[in-house]
């Protein structure tokens, strides 16, 4: 017969709310408001420098000059998400952005059709080289470093002895230099409310229905309210400068778009199975292949867009197109933002936010007129320090007894 002592169970230590958040916090839970403190401290040290950083024409043209390499890091938050590396993006998108460039100018196709054909390019190579990587065996570090050299190879061949072609058809000119009137952003604002605040509030609806609310509502209108507030400064700031952006547009709604494919559909799903653990994701039946093949297709296929925005923004394309530090900044982005290296943990968000830190540091250093040496230790440093968060927080976690 058990004793009094032994019959009572054991008391269960509860962590205080404020030490529970400290936890989360260093853990990567709350990975964006990590960033969101970044972004602040950032824009806040380049301000004091320099009072134009802030000004509402400055972080116009910051959102057109990231625009093309958050296009690129939705690709590589879904590689990164696999557990793997895509080192041909840079190269891709030069390469897809030069074969657009030449149906249009050179060959006179009409400019949707040649900004498909670049579109495809990028598909097509994705497919190459998932395909190598998945049935082969190949590790996808090597595939795609021999993509990038392949890849910046056939860039020089398709632009041939020219070396540089000038893009002057209005429609492919004008993904990055269209600007919509007051009147029109703010409709598109609000529109953009509604539906998120919609959409938010229609899954809760679907869940308490079902039995499934984990959650109270109260957290939903506080994420519907910051959105708000997001979207209202943000078109406040753009309609006193030039006008709402295009290219703000298409950067949002590819980032919406694979956010909800990567969170809400049974594919996305595995692609987070996948990256977690393989081989808990072959026995529950995925077909890891068939995953693996397709990320690195949409990839390569994001890297085509981002390189025809590029170009668009540029006015160009020649022989440094894809490269420079547009691979570096296209993986830096996420990872700063909080997608894991190690996979099965991110968000295709922080493809927007990574692009938003890389892009005010790289910004705010060129209105301070530093010199390309500081702007590379800088920019390396920051992903460095990045990494090894990641690297603490998922030790963190693993002692914590999760994943």
């Amino acid at each position: 017969m058990s004793t009094p002592e032994q019959a009572a169970p054991a008391p269960v230590a509860v962590p205080s709310p404020r030490a529970d958040f400290l936890r989360r916090f260093l853990s990567g839970d709350l990975g964006f408001l990590r960033v969101i403190i970044i972004l602040v401290l950032i824009w806040a040290i380049f301000y004091s420098q320099n009072t134009r950083f802030l000004s509402s024409q400055n972080l116009t043209n910051l959102v057109l000059q990231i625009a093309a390499v958050g296009l690129i890091s939705v690709g590589v938050v879904l590689v990164l998400l696999l557990g793997e590396i895509d080192l041909s993006v840079g190269a891709v998108s030069g390469l897809c952005a030069a074969i657009m460039a030449v149906f249009q100018v050179k060959h006179g196709w009409n400019p949707y059709l040649a900004i498909a054909a670049g579109v495809l390019a990028g598909t097509l190579i994705g497919l190459l080289q998932g395909s190598v990587f998945a049935y082969i065996g190949v590790p996808a570090f090597v595939v795609t470093l021999a993509g990038l050299l392949a890849w910046q190879g056939a860039l020089l061949y398709v632009l041939g002895d020219t070396g540089t072609i000038n893009i002057t058809n209005s429609k492919i000119v004008g993904l990055a230099n269209t600007f919509y009137s007051e009147t029109t952003s703010w409709i598109i604002g609000v529109v953009v409310i509604v539906l998120f605040a919609g959409g938010n509030l229609w899954g809760y609806r679907r869940r308490v229905a079902a039995g499934l609310a984990d959650q109270a509502l109260g957290p939903i209108m506080f994420r519907i309210g910051v959105v708000a507030a997001a979207v209202i400064v943000a078109i406040a700031i753009f309609t006193s400068d030039r006008g709402l952006p295009l290219a703000a547009l298409i950067l949002v709604a590819f980032v919406g778009g694979f956010q909800y494919i990567v969170s809400r559909t049974r594919y996305g799903r595995h692609i987070f199975a996948v990256g977690g653990n393989i081989e808990a994701a072959r026995r529950a039946g995925i077909n890891i292949a068939t995953i693996r093949v397709t990320v690195f297709a949409l990839a390569a296929t994001m890297s085509a867009i981002g390189g025809i925005m590029g170009a668009s923004r540029l006015l160009a394309v020649n022989q440094s197109s894809g490269g420079s530090d547009l691979l570096l900044l296209a993986i830096a982005g996420p990872v700063i933002a909080g997608t894991s290296l190690f996979g099965g943990r991110g968000s295709v968000w922080t493809a927007l936010l990574g692009a938003l830190v890389i892009g005010s540091i790289s910004n705010g250093m060129d209105l301070l007129a530093l010199a390309s040496s500081v702007k590379f230790m800088v920019t390396g440093g920051v992903l460095a320090a990045a990494v090894i968060v990641d690297a603490l927080a998922r030790r963190s976690r693993q002692a914590a007894g999760r994943v």
